[in-house]
């Protein structure tokens, strides 16, 4: 019981952090101005279809027309189990209920799929899909026969549609299974009853905001506290316990002090650590990531870290720690997509062998569905992490607008060399009486200290006086040469 949920709410953001031990784990933002959409169900409108990527864009309502694969499309799928061509299945102008499994990421529009799936707090309700599933981390081979046996007799007669067990109904007793069972069917009649009338576009079913999903969602048995800042939200979470996720009930706290929760429990502060590219290590290394369009990159280094025996076990113990530190920082920062590991390198495998076991045991924490491949020939540990929503950088920052994300500014006098080629190319066109420079303070200060020199014998060659002018509104690499 060493975990804690913190909610904090405002009116205009809601922020839950996951901390385990006083070590915040999992950090997650839902502005109202942007909430994410995966789960949500709608009437889309299709607009394109393309045979050559076996694809389609569909119209659902938002700034980019989603994307919907062949496989994605349920009703294409044949006893063969390859899928029907697409164009033999949707025309532009049809409409068909989709759900958003993945939230628009970057230039990337939302991924859809027409095979639904409706979340309750026990259960997973697949109305198209006959199939019984247990979760894969229970795995209990009795218990989990048990439990489909259980949920066989509760399951409504004439019910065509099938359900996955979560994790969290592993002690669940016959009748919150019945009651989530009963919920997730009213949910689809409810949402297909929609369908009938709706328009186009239209939005059937939202997911839950944040605050309720974290009674859903993220409350396990190592829960110990849920701690909520609002007092409006403490009551819509309790009334929400008390119906559905009752043990979380006895969990909720409403936090009333004058200290803002989540500086009483340091959470400011891994905020703004996580969107820094160092992360220290306790031992004295240290670790670099780099999150890139294509993929994210993780180098691991010793910094001031020697240990006591030798070089290599100063490399082993530093990878080990570093395995810990980064599972946090992916779960933290939300990072998804292809992931590259440069530990440190190795010269024995047992050690590759031990933080390679020591990597995969500190990301089982996730729930979110990660992959590891070993050591590569370049000793490189290749990995991926499934993307689901942006990550904590995208969501909280943008690209910086005077270095365009580059994170790195040209010197003072790459920008001196090209105001004085700027001149040269203005007098050969243009030909003036003179020429004046607006650029940055530390631009200018250099034409006054080291390049004087250049400046002046600039001047005399094109025989045109050249003035200088502060812009204090610049930024280092902005500048504008005047012609007088």
């Amino acid at each position: 019981m060493n975990e804690q949920i913190l909610i904090n709410v405002t009116p205009q953001e809601t922020r839950v952090a996951v901390t385990e031990l006083g070590a915040v784990q999992e950090l997650h933002v839902e502005r109202d101005s942007s909430r994410g959409i995966v789960g949500n169900v709608y009437l889309g409108r299709v607009c394109r279809v393309l045979p050559g990527m076996q694809s389609a864009f569909v119209e659902i309502g938002l700034a980019r027309a989603a994307f919907l694969h062949v496989a994605d499309i349920w009703s294409a799928r044949t006893n063969g189990g390859e899928p029907r061509p697409i164009e033999r299945i949707l025309s532009e102008g049809q409409t068909l209920l989709v759900q958003v499994v993945k939230d628009p990421i970057g230039s990337k529009g939302a991924r859809l799929s027409t095979q639904v799936s409706l979340a309750g707090r026990l259960l997973v309700y697949l109305p198209q899909d006959p199939h019984i599933g247990i979760s894969q981390r229970i795995e209990d081979e009795v218990e989990r026969e048990h439990l489909r046996e259980k949920l066989h007799a509760l399951i409504p007669e004439g019910e065509s549609g099938g359900f996955i067990v979560r994790t969290v109904a592993e002690t669940a007793t016959e009748v919150e299974l019945k009651a989530d069972v009963e919920y997730l069917v009213m949910l689809w009649k409810q949402i297909q009853e929609s369908a009938t009338t709706a328009a186009p576009q239209a939005l059937l079913y939202q997911d839950l905001a944040l605050a309720t999903r974290v009674l859903r969602d993220l409350v396990t048995s190592n829960t110990g506290r849920i701690i909520c800042d609002s007092r409006e939200n403490f009551q819509k979470l309790s009334d929400f316990a008390a119906r559905y996720t009752q043990k979380a009930l006895p969990l909720l706290e409403h936090y009333s002090g004058e200290r803002p929760l989540f500086d009483l429990f340091a959470v400011e502060e891994e905020i703004e650590k996580a969107l820094g590219r160092r992360v220290d290590l306790k031992s004295g290394g240290y670790v670099i990531i780099d999150q890139t369009e294509a993929l994210t990159t993780v180098d691991v280094n010793t910094g001031g870290f020697v240990s006591g025996r030798s070089f290599d076990d100063t490399i082993f113990k530093t990878n080990l720690e570093a395995t810990q530190a980064i599972a946090r920082q992916l779960r933290l920062r939300n990072l998804g997509g292809i992931i590259i590991v440069d530990f440190i390198d190795m010269d024995t495998a047992e050690h590759r062998d031990a933080v390679i076991a020591e990597f995969r045991k500190a990301l089982s924490k996730d729930r979110t569905r990660v992959t590891v491949n070993g050591f590569s020939q370049l000793g490189l540990v290749e990995m991926t992490r499934k993307r689901t929503r942006e990550s904590l950088a995208h969501v909280l920052c943008e690209p910086c607008p005077v270095c365009e994300g580059r994170g790195e500014l040209k010197t003072a006098q790459t920008i001196g060399y090209e105001i004085l080629r700027e001149i040269m190319r203005a007098d050969r066109q243009f030909g003036a009486k003179e020429y004046r420079i607006l650029a940055s303070q530390k631009v200018i200060d250099l034409f006054l200290d080291e390049e004087s020199q250049a400046l002046t014998m600039l001047g005399d060659f094109i025989k045109k006086p050249i003035s200088m002018q502060v812009e204090t509104a610049y930024t280092q690499e902005q500048f504008d040469v005047i012609l007088v």
